[in-house]
């Protein structure tokens, strides 16, 4: 009786039911991936309507310069994000040496700093008046010129910044792939007679090349979208040449032509980190690093593991903090003044805003994806993804010009026809700058709204519809409830990412409006150090939130 009522129980239903979502839902849905494509369109739009005269200028001046420098930070980054990222990955999951339980923990620490806020704290110490080389003259009695000493401010100071803060990303997907990989394989290159170190180059590390390049990847796109390090140290590279142009120089073509140059490499890296995504399908998660016979490190070899690990620990997070809290003391900054309120409170503002409002739109296209699974879905939900490949200055580029036409226009029309003025209605609001976070931030919120949805079965929405429940009470009452950890994940992430950003606050900001990022780097750029750390020390300490919560996911895992 079992056998003949198979073909006819509803397990195929629910999927038929699916295919048709909520019209107001599905227009929702649309709506976000258009204002996510809006930026890349508006930007592509003005650049080649800037004519020719802008692009020749360009080529002629500063493109090159442009062009060289980030691609010369971009390669050094990913050199040292690759050689941090993985030695460190393969050392705590490979060997066992003094202290490796908590090291394999601390060594996410510097994702919670902005490589702008180590940019500050180094410059305080080694630049010219600052400790060390004050040390070093006192010591040995040297002249300001008797001497030679590495230049903070320069390309290669913005790189090291960015590595120490950008390592976390190849070390988080190294140690994944390590710890998920066969232990059958290396085992079985140790009994050719490789030994450990030459298993690893032959064996392990081809292995985990795609999620390793998947980390590379994130690493330079969040080099080329940096502003802040590269402004500070004087570096010119792509992001500060849009805001240059778009500031300083007023030159709106030339700004959107920059803007599409760095687009452009911005949505290549994005198309290569998708593709490795997509070849990293062969481990079996089953099989963990237990398998292994793991090398125990002795004496000074375990030592030297040790120090190895948390070398970019101190140097990244703990000498950083340290270094920025007495700064903090010996500043003139009071963070309980009427002033300090204000920069957090308009801080505090946008960032909550912001990340209810990009959590609600991944949990509206999400939803959509899953109720109405095709061609239509998959694309806003791609849409959704592109943001996170896209710089701050790019969407702010985007974002300004279509609407500032837009402002112009009507206030033109307002004047003609009534005699009145409208002003900047949107190209001045806060509501245009959420536009800016949501675009940039959508990504991080719909990973993890997709990573809790896998817990949702199928058969809990056939339940739901078989007990008279809509789709929206079904997201409601069933989805939601379930999808509480993810969202409250989704809802810190972007909330922290938020109270860090720098360009598109910089330059999408209404006028007077100055948040906590904007005033450390206002302060840094007046060579007021001491006063920056107090804000950086807070941007930090909210940084810490997201930054625990992947610690203990990693604990864990150990």
């Amino acid at each position: 009786m079992t056998d003949q009522t198979l073909p006819d129980t509803p397990r195929v239903r629910p999927h038929r039911r699916a295919r048709f979502a909520p019209r107001g839902l599905s227009v929702v849905a649309l709506g976000v991936a258009v204002v996510c494509l809006l930026p890349m369109l508006a930007v592509v739009v003005a650049a080649f309507s800037g004519g020719t005269d802008t692009v020749a200028h360009l080529v002629s001046t500063v493109l090159p310069r442009y062009a060289g420098n980030t691609l010369l930070l971009a390669l050094i980054v990913s050199f040292g994000t690759f050689a941090i990222g993985v030695g460190a990955a393969w050392l705590v999951t490979m060997t066992r040496f003094p202290g490796v339980r908590w090291i394999e923990v601390v060594l996410v620490l510097p994702l919670a700093f902005p490589a702008y806020v180590l940019a500050y704290a180094y410059t305080h110490i080694l630049d010219h008046p600052g400790v060390v080389q004050t040390a070093l003259r006192d010591v040995m009695g040297y002249g300001p010129r008797d001497y030679w000493f590495p230049e903070i401010r320069s390309l290669g100071g913005a790189a090291l910044m960015l590595v120490l803060v950008l390592y976390p990303y190849v070390y988080l997907l190294a140690r994944a792939s390590f710890l998920q990989q066969s232990g059958t394989t290396f085992l079985a290159a140790r009994a050719l007679g490789s030994s450990a170190w030459s298993a690893f180059f032959r064996v392990s590390l081809p292995l985990a090349r795609p999620a390793i390049a998947a980390g590379v990847l994130l690493a330079v796109m969040e080099t080329i979208a940096d502003f802040g390090t590269v402004a500070y140290f004087g570096v010119q590279t792509f992001a500060t040449g849009i805001y240059t142009s778009w500031f300083s120089l007023a030159d709106r073509a030339g700004a959107a032509q920059l803007a599409l140059c760095l687009l452009s490499f911005a949505l290549l890296l994005a198309v290569l980190e998708r593709m490795q995504r997509g070849r990293s399908k062969y481990y079996d998660p089953a099989r963990r690093s237990q398998d292994k016979t793991l090398i125990l490190l002795k004496g000074w070899a375990g030592w030297a593991a040790c120090a190895a690990c948390l070398l970019p620990v101190v140097l990244g997070a703990l000498l950083p903090a340290a270094v920025l809290f007495w700064m903090g003391l010996g500043s003139e900054q009071n963070l309980l003044s009427a002033r300090y309120l204000g920069f957090l409170q308009n801080s505090l503002t946008l960032a909550g805003t912001a990340a209810v409002v990009t959590v609600c739109a991944a949990i509206v296209v999400g939803f959509y994806q899953r109720l109405q699974p095709g061609r239509i879905s998959a694309g806003a939900a791609y849409a959704a993804r592109l943001g996170y490949a896209v710089p701050g200055g790019v969407i702010a580029v985007g974002l300004l010009v279509p609407f500032a036409v837009f402002d112009n226009a009507l206030d033109g029309w307002m004047r003609a026809t009534f005699d009145v003025s409208t002003g900047l209605l949107i190209t001045g609001s806060i509501w245009l700058l959420i536009g800016a976070y949501l675009v940039r931030f959508s990504a991080a919120a719909l990973g993890a709204y997709e990573g809790g949805q896998a817990l949702v079965h199928a058969n809990m929405d056939a339940a739901s519809r078989s007990l008279g429940q809509t789709p929206i009470g079904t997201l409601r009452r069933v989805h939601l409830p379930i999808l509480t950890p993810s969202l409250l994940t989704a809802l810190l992430i972007v909330f922290v990412d938020v109270m860090k950003e720098l360009p598109a606050t910089l330059i999408m900001r209404p006028f007077n409006y100055d948040t906590l990022a904007v005033q450390a780097y206002r302060l840094a750029s007046d060579e007021r150090l001491d006063g920056a750390a107090v804000p950086s020390l807070v941007i930090v300490a909210m940084g810490l939130l997201p930054v625990i919560l992947i610690c203990r996911q990693v604990g864990r895992q150990t």
